[in-house]
């Protein structure tokens, strides 16, 4: 039999139809693969028990004929995830042992559907990192190494786990959230696709907020395909999240097509920045190639606020934060720290200084900042004027083009530990996704070449609002002409 594990989120559906296996022998499969994936801390809790329930639950419904779109696939589930009955921490101390009464939007949708979980991945705590280096329970380790060398590296962040998951084989797809490039990312530096959504597609209800202007949920998967699969079944209008679009979701999975004939792709000349890794902007060049050949007219765009996109983005998002982690208090739910004798505001100091990370108290003492008395105009207002002028540079970009076309991160993986000492080194590794997000576009990345060091370098593709279909079919036809089958050679 072929190794299940290595089956993509379509193989494993139609090969279930198809009576080729049975979903138990999918779950088994990749379950053994996570209790013995250790070493790579991509989970925090293993739910075994619940993908081999739904796994049950599919050969049945197989059997009488009544098979939902997911049945037979199980997924890992980004902590960030409320799960009923199930521990959900944003790997944070400050919520270690909370067990939602109730379940995210977008987990309950994926459950109506078939799918089944493998547990609740690891990610940057409270989503705030680039190199989930930020979890409190310990650093997720990429499957990848440099040639010749057993350097730990990052598997990007915040959804780290996610992507350390998919392209160790521990799961065949997850979900991720990106707020500023946290699906993105981390897709670029483990070889897998993933896509962000235009914002408000997919329900934020029951995802543990970070920035709620910007947070979005999205698919993490091998490929192209399988992010189109499991997106028209991770979105949707949602009444509880007053951010939910009301519009129908489109079957992008059937519509996909790598032929851009008539299409026109932008490149943005604000993004070739100084000191721009040379690989990554050769693995550029080559995927305005590859869309040529798949018949799309290239032309040069200007986006020229995007210069400004990290610094307003940094303001925003820190702002938001402080404001939606105010509710981690010690008072209803979480940790709580009650020294002898102490009064509450004693209590909201103790329970703050225990349970959140370094990196979480820094954007919260940034955001309180940036939104006191005094500074609220000079900073938070102005960000969002900046925020304004990068969504018109990209409305007047797509008079002229359908999609755009830049790297996804500045650099391959790099080391853990390399860049946590600069704080302001590591929010660069968002220089290219932040203006989509701040601008609410969907935007993908797709795995496009190897470097010298044998890590992968992926490709971003950002849309027009609701055009996920555009994303996909140019992710599609780089896909299709990069011919990326690398994978990491398993050490772990």
């Amino acid at each position: 039999m072929t190794d299940l594990t290595n089956l993509t989120v379509a193989g494993i559906r139609d090969g279930h139809r198809a009576g080729e296996f049975t979903a138990v022998e999918v779950a088994e499969a990749f379950n053994a693969n996570v209790a013995n994936a250790k070493a790579l801390n991509a989970f925090i809790v293993e739910t075994p028990e619940l993908a081999l329930a739904a796994a049950r639950q599919a050969d049945a419904d197989r059997a009488a004929g009544t098979l939902k779109p997911l049945s037979g696939v199980p997924l890992g589930m980004k902590d960030l995830f409320a799960t009923k009955g199930v521990q959900t921490t944003a790997a944070s101390k400050i919520l270690e042992g909370f067990v939602p009464p109730y379940e995210s939007s977008v987990s309950q949708k994926l459950w109506d559907a078939g799918a089944g979980m493998l547990g609740k991945l690891n990610l940057d705590q409270f989503a705030m990192g680039s190199s989930n280096e930020t979890s409190a329970f310990g650093n997720v380790i990429s499957p990848w190494r440099r040639t010749g060398s057993d350097t730990a590296l990052a598997p990007g962040g915040s959804s780290g786990g996610s992507s350390a998951a998919i392209a160790a084989r521990l799961c065949p797809a997850a979900t991720g959230t990106d707020t500023g490039g946290s699906i993105r990312q981390p897709a670029a530096f483990t070889g897998i696709s993933g896509i962000k959504p235009t914002y408000g597609r997919c329900s934020r209800w029951g995802i543990v907020a970070f920035a709620s202007s910007l947070d979005q949920a999205g698919p993490m998967a091998q490929d192209v395909r399988d992010c189109a699969i499991l997106l028209e079944n991770m979105a949707g209008f949602d009444a509880k999240d007053g951010t939910s679009l009301d519009l129908p979701v489109p079957n992008w999975e059937a519509a996909l097509s790598g032929d851009l004939k008539g299409k026109k792709v932008g490149i943005p000349k604000e993004y070739r920045i100084e000191g721009i890794d040379a690989e990554v902007d050769a693995m550029w060049e080559a995927g305005v190639a590859m869309l040529k050949d798949a018949g799309a007219e290239v032309v040069s765009i200007s986006l020229p606020h995007t210069k400004y996109a990290l610094g307003a983005y940094y303001i925003i998002a820190p702002a938001e934060a402080s404001s939606n982690l105010a509710r981690y208090d010690g008072v209803r739910y979480g940790l709580r720290d009650l020294p002898e004798g102490a009064g509450l505001q004693d209590m909201y100091a103790a329970t703050r200084a225990a349970g959140f990370g370094p990196e979480v108290k820094r954007r919260i003492m940034i955001g309180t900042y940036v939104l006191s008395a005094g500074f609220y105009d000079a900073y938070y207002t102005q960000a969002q004027k900046v925020r304004t002028l990068i969504s018109q540079d990209f409305m007047k970009a797509f008079e002229q083009c359908d999609v755009i076309l830049t790297p996804t991160a500045p650099s391959a993986a790099f080391g853990l530990g390399e860049k946590n000492t600069d704080p302001l080194e590591m929010y660069l590794n968002d220089v290219f996704s932040v203006p989509a997000s701040l601008a609410g576009l969907p935007a993908m990345s797709v795995p496009a070449a190897i470097t010298k060091e044998g890590l992968p370098l992926g490709l971003h593709i950002i849309g027009k609002p609701f055009d996920e279909q555009g994303v996909l079919n140019a992710g599609l036809a780089i896909e299709q002409r990069a011919g990326f089958t690398a994978k990491p050679a398993k050490w772990w």
